[in-house]
């Protein structure tokens, strides 16, 4: 095992975004610096496990108190990566990880209830930027917002 990790200080900077990928995985490394800074205090308005989250924990079948366990232990992101291939439920191909992270990137609101959240959202932080349609666009933009970046 590597040495601890700091955790990132997301009162002072966003987490990753949902598109960077760790093992090909989207939302990974942010959903590690979420943990990190959970179990350090520092995750501000940010949420581990929160609903985007929970799509990785489902696709990999991983519970989330149980990959939070190693985040806490000091796990680097290569051993975090390399927990999950050891304990994801369902046993994921590299095309198969591509596609769900393809579709994460792009997903859209999928009702009208989701639309008018997203929507609301938009307009919070940005809502005169035309080019915000999938949800990681809406959550790149509102971590720049949030922390200084002019929309």
């Amino acid at each position: 095992m590597s040495d601890s990790i700091p955790p990132t200080d997301l009162t002072r900077r966003p987490p990753r975004s949902p598109r960077v990928r760790l093992g090909g995985y989207a939302l990974l490394p942010r959903l590690i610096d979420k943990g990190r800074a959970t179990a350090d205090g520092t995750n501000g308005d940010y949420n581990y496990a929160c609903p985007l989250d929970a799509m990785f924990f489902e696709f990999t079948s991983i519970s989330p108190g149980d990959f939070k366990a190693q985040i806490d232990a000091g796990l680097g992101d290569g051993e975090l990566l390399e927990w999950v291939g050891r304990n994801a439920g369902a046993g994921r191909s590299p095309h198969e990880i591509a596609l769900w992270s393809r579709f994460i990137e792009d997903r859209v609101p999928s009702d009208v209830e989701t639309r008018e959240y997203f929507n609301g959202l938009h307009k919070s932080a940005g809502g005169s930027r035309g080019d915000i349609a999938t949800w990681c666009d809406l959550l790149d933009m509102d971590d720049f917002a949030s922390f200084g970046g002019l929309i």
